[in-house]
C-alpha cells in the first residue's frame, strides 16, 4: 500500500511535465518532448546561476584553508531553494489535498498516508536543493581535489540537507494552512505571502554582490559570526569538509528534528484533514439594505472579481504596491536624487513625469477583464444594462485602482523637488490623462482580441496577446513621447511641450472613449 500511495503522490507532484492543466490534456509526442526540453533549459540555466557562484565563492576560500565556509554558504542557499520551491507544494498536497475523503475512506492509517505525502514534498525539494548543490560539489571537488571520506560525506550532506528541508518545509506549510483557515478572504493571503516572497527575493538579489564581497573581503569575519551565532550550519560545513564527528551531530540533530515534527503530525493529521476552522461565524442582524444603482452593483462586480482572483491581483494590479513603495523611497531617497542631478531643473521635472507613468502602466486591470467574462459573460448581457455600463464599471474600477496611489506617489515626488507651479500643474494632469488613455487601450484590445473559451483564468491574464499588447504599448507610448522631447528639445521648452502632450493624450482618450461608448458597447453586447 505504501509503495502504491507513494507512486500516486509522485505522478501527482511531477504530473506538470506529462499534462497540461490548463487544457486538462495529456502532452504526447512533440509536444512532450519540447515541454521536457524547456524544463531541462530552464534547470540548467538555474543551475548555471550557482555555478558561477561556486566558480567564485571556493577558489579563495579553499586557498585560505576555510572549505567548511563554502559548505556552509552554499549549504544555507540550497536550503533556502528548496523550502522556497516545496513549501506551497506542502500546502497543496499535504494540508489541502482533493483526495481527502477517499482515501480517508480507506483502510490506510493516517501515519501511512503522511508519510507518503511526504515522500512527495521531499523529491520536490530535493530537486530545487540539487540545483545548488550539483555545481556547488563540482567545483569544489575539481579545485580542492578532496579524499574519499570527503567526498562521501559532502554527498551525505546533500541528503542530510534535503531532510531539513523536508522539515522546514512541513512546518511551514503548515503555517500557510493555519493561517488560511482563519481568513476569510484565502486570495489576500495568497496576494500577501507572494508579495512577502518577492520582497525578500529583491532584498537578497539587490544585496547579493555587497554581501558577497564582504565574505570575500574579510572571510574570518563572517566564519566567526557563523561560528558563534548559527553554530549547526558550523556542523553542517566541518562535516561536509570531512570531520566525521561533526557530520554525525549535525544529521543526529536534523534527523531528531524531522521526527518530532513527523511524530506530532501524524498523531493529529486525520484531525487536521477533517477539522474546518474556518473563520468565526457571523451573528445575523437584521439591517435595512440600501437600494443602490446599477452601475454602483457592476463597479461593486468589478471589485469583487479582482480581489477573489490571486492572479489577477498579482498580475495585473501590481502597480498599485509598485506605487506606494515609490512613494515612500520617494520621501527617503528623494533629496540624494535631486543633489545627483544638481538641483531640481526641467530634465528631472520631465524625467519624474515619465517614471510615475511608467509606475501606472503597471497595472493593465482593463486589459483582460471582458475576457475574465468567460463562458458567463451572457448573465451581464441579460441583465437590464447597457454594454456601455459595463465598459464603463471596468474603465471606472481601473482608474480608481490606479489613480489613488499615483496621487499619492505624485504628491510625493512634487513634495520633494517643489517644482515651479506649472510643472506643479502639468505633471498630475499628464498623469491622469496617461492613466485613462492605458485604461482605455486595455478595453479597446481586449475587446477587439476577447478570450472566452479559456479554462484557466491565468491565460486571459497573463497568456493573452492583448496584455501583452497593452503593458508593452504603454512604454512604447512613453518612449515616444520622451523621444519627441528629445527631437523638439531646441524648439518647444519642456512647459510648452507637456502642454502638447497634454492635448495629444486628451485627444486620443476622448477617441478610444468615443469609440468605446459606440463601437465597443456594441461589440460586447454581440459577444
Amino acid at each position: 500500500m505504501i509503495k502504491t500511495l507513494i507512486k500516486k503522490q509522485m505522478m501527482e507532484m511531477f504530473s506538470f511535465f506529462w499534462r497540461d492543466k490548463k487544457k486538462n490534456i495529456v502532452r504526447t509526442g512533440r509536444s512532450l518532448v519540447l515541454w521536457v526540453i524547456l524544463y531541462i533549459v530552464m534547470f540548467a540555466v538555474i543551475a548555471g546561476m550557482f555555478l558561477s557562484l561556486a566558480i567564485i565563492l571556493c577558489p579563495p576560500l579553499v586557498a585560505a584553508g576555510m572549505d567548511w565556509l563554502y559548505f556552509a554558504l552554499t549549504g544555507l542557499i540550497a536550503v533556502a531553494l528548496g523550502a522556497f520551491g516545496s513549501v506551497f507544494n506542502t500546502y497543496a498536497s499535504v494540508y489541502l489535498p482533493k483526495d481527502n475523503s477517499m482515501l480517508l475512506a480507506m483502510p490506510i492509517k493516517p501515519s501511512v498516508l503522511l508519510l507518503a505525502r511526504l515522500c512527495g514534498v521531499y523529491a520536490m525539494g530535493l530537486l530545487y536543493e540539487v540545483l545548488v548543490m550539483i555545481p556547488v560539489l563540482g567545483v569544489y571537488y575539481v579545485v580542492a581535489k578532496p579524499g574519499v571520506v570527503t567526498v562521501i560525506l559532502s554527498l551525505l550532506i546533500t541528503l542530510v540537507l534535503s531532510v531539513f528541508i523536508l522539515t522546514l518545509s512541513t512546518v511551514l506549510g503548515w503555517v500557510v494552512a493555519f493561517v488560511s483557515s482563519k481568513m476569510k478572504n484565502k486570495s489576500m493571503l495568497t496576494v500577501a505571502l507572494s508579495l512577502i516572497f518577492i520582497a525578500i527575493y529583491y532584498y537578497f538579489f539587490g544585496m547579493a554582490n555587497t554581501m558577497l564581497q564582504k565574505f570575500l573581503a574579510a572571510p574570518q569575519v563572517a566564519a566567526d559570526m557563523i561560528k558563534g551565532r548559527v553554530y549547526p550550519v558550523y556542523l553542517m560545513g566541518q562535516g561536509a569538509q570531512g570531520d566525521v564527528v561533526s557530520f554525525l551531530i549535525f544529521s543526529s540533530v536534523i534527523l531528531a528534528l524531522f521526527a518530532i515534527v513527523y511524530f506530532v503530525l501524524a498523531k493529529t493529521y486525520r484531525k487536521i484533514l477533517t477539522t474546518h476552522k474556518g473563520a468565526a461565524k457571523k451573528v445575523y442582524r437584521e439591517q435595512t439594505v440600501k437600494e443602490g444603482t446599477a452601475d454602483t452593483a457592476l463597479f461593486g462586480k468589478e471589485f469583487r472579481r479582482f480581489v477573489t482572483s490571486p492572479n489577477y491581483m498579482l498580475n495585473c494590479g501590481l502597480g498599485v504596491v509598485i506605487m506606494v513603495i515609490a512613494a515612500v523611497a520617494v520621501l527617503i531617497k528623494g533629496q540624494d536624487l535631486i543633489t545627483s542631478f544638481g538641483g531640481v531643473n526641467e530634465i528631472l521635472c520631465l524625467l519624474a513625469c515619465v517614471v510615475i507613468c511608467a509606475a501606472t502602466s503597471m497595472n493593465d486591470i482593463t486589459a483582460p477583464s471582458v475576457s475574465l467574462e468567460g463562458k458567463n459573460i451572457w448573465l451581464l448581457q441579460s441583465y437590464p444594462v447597457s454594454g456601455w455600463q459595463v465598459l464603463f464599471a471596468k474603465l471606472k474600477f481601473h482608474l480608481v485602482m490606479t489613480l489613488i496611489p499615483a496621487f499619492l506617489l505624485t504628491a510625493c515626488v512634487l513634495f520633494v523637488m517643489k517644482p515651479e507651479i506649472t510643472y506643479m500643474i502639468l505633471i498630475p494632469i499628464v498623469v491622469v490623462l496617461f492613466v485613462l488613455l492605458v485604461a482605455e487601450l486595455g478595453l479597446v484590445i481586449n475587446l477587439k482580441t476577447p478570450n472566452l473559451n479559456w479554462t484557466d483564468e491565468i491565460i486571459p491574464i497573463k497568456q493573452s496577446m492583448g496584455v501583452m499588447i497593452v503593458l508593452f504599448g504603454s512604454w512604447v507610448i512613453l518612449l515616444i513621447l520622451s523621444g519627441g522631447f528629445v527631437l523638439l528639445h531646441g524648439i518647444l521648452p519642456p512647459v510648452a511641450y507637456l502642454i502638447c502632450v497634454a492635448v495629444l493624450l486628451s485627444a486620443v482618450s476622448a477617441a478610444m472613449y468615443w469609440w468605446l461608448k459606440n463601437t465597443g458597447a456594441k461589440i460586447f453586447e454581440s459577444l
